[in-house]
C-alpha cells in the first residue's frame, strides 16, 4: 500500500474506533488528558524536589515561604529564587523543547534513532558559542563571556545556520529522508571536528566553560538564561505541535501523502524548521544534552502511539520529567558522593553536568534499540 505500514492503519481509522462502545484502544490512549495530566502534576513535584536538593537543605515549607516570597531567612528566598528556580525552570523547558524536536525529526525521517542532533543543530550551536568564547576573549581569561544575553544567541543562530547547510546540501529535487540523515551527519561531523580544533587555543579557564557547552549543563543557569528561553519556547513549541496533523500524513510515505493532497516538500521544510528551532533553542541555553530527545519519544511512542496528535505533546512532557529529574541525579550525585569522597564543599550551581547523567541513560538505551527487532522499533 506504498509504504503503508499495517501497524499504523488502525491509527488512520481511529475516528471510528473512538466511538464503538468497545474501545479497545489501550487505557492511555482513551485516557490521554488524564495521563497529561498526571505527567504535569509529576512535574510540579519534580520541581519542587528539584529546588530541595542542594548543598543547603530546605523543608517543603521553607520552599513553599521562598516561592510566596515570605521566607524565614533572606538567604533562602536568594537561593531559591535567584538560583534554584531558574535552573529548574530551565530544566523542564529545553528538556520539554529537545522531546518535541526529536519526536519531529523521528517522524520526517521515519527513522526511529534519529534525535535532535540529526540535522548537525547542536554541534553547528556548540562550535559558534566556542568560536564567540575563543574570538572575544581573545586568550584572556578575564574578559570570557559569563551568563549574558550574546551566548545564547550566538549558539541559536550557529545551530539555525548548521540546519539551513544540511537542508541546503541534502535538496536535490526535493528532500530525501535518507540524504538528509547523512548529511546532518557530515555537518555534525564538521563542526565537531572545528569545535576539537578550537579547543587547541583555549586556555583551561576556557576549556572548562567549552566543555559544559559541549556535554551539556544547568548549572548556572539563572533568570537571564530563562529570559531568553521562554520566548523561543513560545514561538517554536505551538508551531511544532501545530504541524502533528501534517506530520501523521508524512508518515504514511510522500507517494501516499501527495495522493491526499498534501504539499510533500513545503510539510517536511516545515517540520524540519520547528526541529530545528527547538533544538537551536535548547542547547543554546543548555548545551548539547546527548540522548535526551532520543529517549522520551520512544517512550511516549510505547505508550501512546504513533499517531503524532499524542505522540507530540507525550513526547514533550516525558522529555521535560526526563531532563529535571536528571539534573536532580546529577546534583545528588555531586554533593553525596563527589562531595564525600573529596570532603570539598561543592559550591551553589555547579557540580556533575546534566548531559553526563543522559550520556550515562542515554547510551545503553540507545544499545537496547539496536538490538531490538527491526519490527519492535
Amino acid at each position: 500500500m506504498n509504504g503503508v505500514n499495517s501497524q499504523r492503519l488502525p491509527e488512520l481509522v481511529e475516528g471510528n474506533t473512538a466511538n464503538n462502545p468497545r474501545d479497545t484502544r489501550p487505557f492511555a490512549v482513551r485516557r490521554f488528558p488524564l495521563l497529561l495530566i498526571i505527567c504535569f502534576l509529576f512535574m510540579l513535584a519534580l520541581i519542587v524536589l528539584h529546588i530541595a536538593v542542594g548543598t543547603l537543605d530546605f523543608s517543603f515549607r521553607d520552599i513553599v515561604l521562598a516561592l510566596l516570597q515570605q521566607p524565614q531567612e533572606q538567604l533562602h528566598q536568594q537561593v531559591v529564587w535567584g538560583l534554584r528556580l531558574p535552573r529548574a525552570l530551565v530544566a523542564l523547558v529545553a528538556g520539554g523543547m529537545l522531546g518535541l524536536a526529536g519526536a519531529i525529526l523521528q517522524t520526517v525521517t521515519r527513522n526511529p534513532l534519529a534525535e535532535p542532533g540529526l540535522m548537525g543543530v547542536s554541534s553547528g550551536g556548540v562550535l559558534a558559542i566556542v568560536i564567540y568564547i575563543v574570538a572575544v576573549s581573545g586568550g584572556r581569561s578575564s574578559s570570557l563571556p559569563d551568563a549574558g544575553i550574546m551566548l545564547p544567541l550566538v549558539g541559536l543562530v550557529g545551530g539555525m545556520a548548521a540546519a539551513t547547510l544540511t537542508y541546503v546540501l541534502s535538496y536535490q529535487r526535493g528532500s530525501d529522508p535518507v540524504r538528509l540523515i547523512l548529511t546532518g551527519v557530515l555537518v555534525a561531523g564538521v563542526c565537531s571536528a572545528l569545535t576539537s580544533l578550537l579547543l587547541l587555543w583555549a586556555d583551561d579557564y576556557q576549556v572548562q566553560r567549552i566543555l559544559r557547552w559541549t556535554i551539556g549543563s544547568t548549572s548556572g543557569r539563572v533568570w537571564v538564561h530563562w529570559n531568553t528561553l521562554w520566548p523561543i519556547a513560545l514561538a517554536a513549541v505551538p508551531l511544532g505541535l501545530v504541524c502533528a496533523g501534517l506530520a501523521n500524513t508524512l508518515q504514511l510515505g510522500d507517494s501516499v501523502a501527495r495522493g491526499l493532497g498534501q504539499r510533500v516538500e513545503l510539510t517536511r521544510l516545515t517540520l524540519l524548521f520547528a526541529a530545528s528551532f527547538l533544538t537551536s533553542g535548547a542547547i543554546a541555553v543548555v548545551g548539547a544534552v546527548g540522548f535526551i530527545g532520543l529517549i522520551g519519544p520512544h517512550m511516549a511512542r510505547r505508550i501512546v502511539g504513533g499517531d503524532v496528535r499524542r505522540l507530540f505533546p507525550l513526547s514533550l512532557v516525558l522529555t521535560a520529567i526526563i531532563l529535571i529529574a536528571s539534573d536532580i541525579l546529577a546534583r545528588t550525585i555531586t554533593i553525596g558522593w563527589i562531595g564525600l569522597v573529596t570532603g570539598l564543599d561543592i559550591p551553589e550551581g555547579s557540580g556533575l553536568p546534566v548531559g553526563a547523567v543522559t550520556a550515562l541513560l542515554g547510551a545503553p538505551f540507545f544499545l537496547y534499540l539496536l538490538l531490538r527487532p527491526k519490527g519492535e522499533l
